[in-house]
């Protein structure tokens, strides 16, 4: 580092303008150790850190001198840095008192970064004063070049999130009827086979033969007695009743020419004996006013055999009980098993375009992500918000795609109002994106900690980390994200080799930008035809980083060959 030696300056002015002669007896030489030279810009401030030194009979002994090292731009704005007091060893104050024999000292301050600083230099000026009397201000020549700024190549790539769905297409569904008996019987009657449900069941099961989005898988028959018998008889008589009805169900198969339903194990029984639970059931849904005494009465009853000689008591007394509850325990339940088909991904998208309305929010969140062009997941989007407007992915998604169009406005007022019917890590996560797209770090930041953690959440807590001068974190945060600013962070961080890596992986690997720090790689490494080579690409793709790279003290080294780009 350059150390600047106050005698010669002195004498320099001297010849000058003669102004400094008095000055020279108060204080002599100063060496300026800068201990990062060029200056650098991290996390939007510029740290100075100085090991200087006093000579030896440096500050006369009741001098004071005031140091504020101070960065001259190259437009003449002048940044200083603080102030700090160094006295001799009778002088009166509070500053560091430099003895006789000189001292070594050590100075640390921090300026905000100002955009004028990407070019200049630094100097110190030095106060000398003796009591009441200040002498003649003291300027060093140059003692540092300023500044590094590539932490400001940064991009504002921030992930945002759409909002997946929950497609199926194909789900296990139920349909089922009930065959019910007279008292004590199991055989069924042709009258019974006229019901409703009866009916319905025969002509599901028909239809379903014919069409290819429904698979009968299998049929399982649970089959009961009402309590009121005895505990043996009721169970051979329930599983009677599951016969009969499972030689239904076989005829029935056989009749709608389903083979599958034919073969062994389709049709399976359970008989479940005297339905006890069916009874309390069906007592509560009546509304007769002693249904609740009836119900404790027979539960405080523990012994099944009495159980049911009390309800055959209780239903001669309670005539409700024979009319509107036993029978319907009397029964069999065929639950028919099958597999509802969902549309192909062919069909949803012809169905998307020309009858969106019949569509569920599944299957409209799901097609949209069959196609590439935003354009056309953007029309799936807002039919889905349309129709489904009050669930915030349909809202979020319009907002995801305006946002890839670059329609920032457009997308912030769909996050927000996403974020409005459910707050989520999603929602949370594009709003941060939106408030560091605008600038407001601070904002971003607060929304990216409240989203939690997912690989777009932390990969733009990574961009944040870079603008606060935390590469470790930034990486960190990043994984294995192969874009210019993990390789940005990499050269930051002291890992030029690995940016490098990065950089060919990305998809801007051949823009102006990849190959601008692909050539930053290359002056940090002292590889000077790596640089000049990049730097040349760089320009070709981008004119305007001709200007910059004749700035960037990231090549000050190779500043000629840079000019003559």
């Amino acid at each position: 580092m350059k150390k600047n030696n106050l005698k010669s300056i002195a004498f320099a002015s001297v010849v000058a303008g003669g102004m400094l002669m008095n000055s020279c007896d108060l204080v002599k030489d100063i060496e300026y150790n800068v201990k990062q030279n060029p200056l650098e810009m991290h996390g939007d401030k510029v740290n100075l850190e100085i090991n200087g030194k006093f000579i030896e009979k440096g500050l006369h002994k009741k001098a004071t001198v005031e140091v504020t090292p101070t960065f001259v731009c190259e437009d003449g704005t002048e940044i200083p840095f603080e102030t700090k007091i160094f006295q001799g060893e009778k002088a009166a104050g509070n500053g560091e008192v430099i003895p006789k024999e000189g001292k070594a000292f050590s100075y640390t301050s921090t300026v905000p970064y100002n955009a004028s600083m990407e070019a200049g230099d630094l100097v110190v000026k030095v106060l000398p004063k003796k009591g009441t009397k200040t002498k003649e201000l003291i300027t060093t020549d140059k003692i540092a070049d300023g500044t590094i700024i590539t932490p400001l190549l940064v991009q504002f790539d921030d992930k945002v999130m759409f909002s997946k769905d929950n497609f199926v297409r194909t789900t296990e569904e139920t349909t089922a009827a009930t065959i019910n008996y007279d008292k004590a019987k199991f055989n069924v009657k042709a009258s019974e086979l006229k019901q409703e449900d009866i009916v319905a069941f025969e002509a599901f099961a028909t239809e379903a033969t014919a069409n290819p989005k429904r698979e009968m898988k299998s049929i399982n028959i649970m089959s009961y007695a009402s309590p009121e018998g005895e505990v043996d008889k009721n169970a051979n008589l329930a599983s009677d009743r599951a016969g009969s009805a499972a030689t239904y169900t076989n005829k029935l198969m056989t009749t709608i020419n389903f083979a599958a339903g034919q073969q062994s194990g389709f049709v399976s029984q359970s008989p479940k004996g005297e339905d006890w639970d069916g009874f309390k059931e069906e007592v509560s849904k009546t509304s007769h006013e002693d249904k609740e005494l009836i119900l404790r009465v027979l539960e405080m009853t523990s012994d099944p055999v009495k159980r049911e000689q009390d309800i055959r008591n209780m239903a001669q007394t309670y005539k409700f009980l024979e009319k509107e509850v036993l029978p319907q325990l009397r029964r069999s339940t065929m639950t028919l098993t099958y597999d509802k088909i969902g549309y192909s991904d062919e069909e949803l998208k012809q169905i998307a375009k020309t009858n969106p309305d019949i569509l569920n929010v599944e299957e409209l969140l799901f097609t949209a992500g069959l196609y590439e062009d935003l354009n056309e997941k953007l029309r799936i989007y807002k039919a889905a918000e349309r129709l489904f407007g009050n669930d915030y992915r349909t809202v979020n998604n319009v907002g995801y795609i305006l946002y890839l169009q670059n329609d920032i406005d457009g997308a912030a007022a769909k996050f927000e109002k996403a974020n409005g019917l459910e707050s989520n890590g999603t929602t949370l996560n594009n709003l941060g994106a939106i408030a560091h797209v605008k600038g407001d770090k601070a904002a971003a930041a607060e929304y990216f900690d409240q989203a939690g953690s997912s690989p777009e959440v932390n990969y733009n807590k990574g961009i944040v980390a870079i603008q606060d001068g935390n590469y470790a974190d930034a990486i960190s945060n990043m994984g294995d994200n192969k874009t210019l600013n993990v390789a940005l962070a990499k050269i930051l961080n002291g890992e030029a080799e690995a940016a490098m890596t990065v950089i060919d992986a990305s998809a801007d690997a051949d823009t102006g930008l990849g190959y601008y720090l692909k050539a930053i790689v290359g002056a940090r490494t002292s590889n000077k035809d790596l640089m000049l080579n990049n730097l040349k690409s760089a320009i070709a793709k981008d004119a305007s980083l001709k200007e910059k790279a004749k700035k960037d003290r990231e090549f000050i080294r190779f500043m000629d060959a840079v000019s003559a780009l």
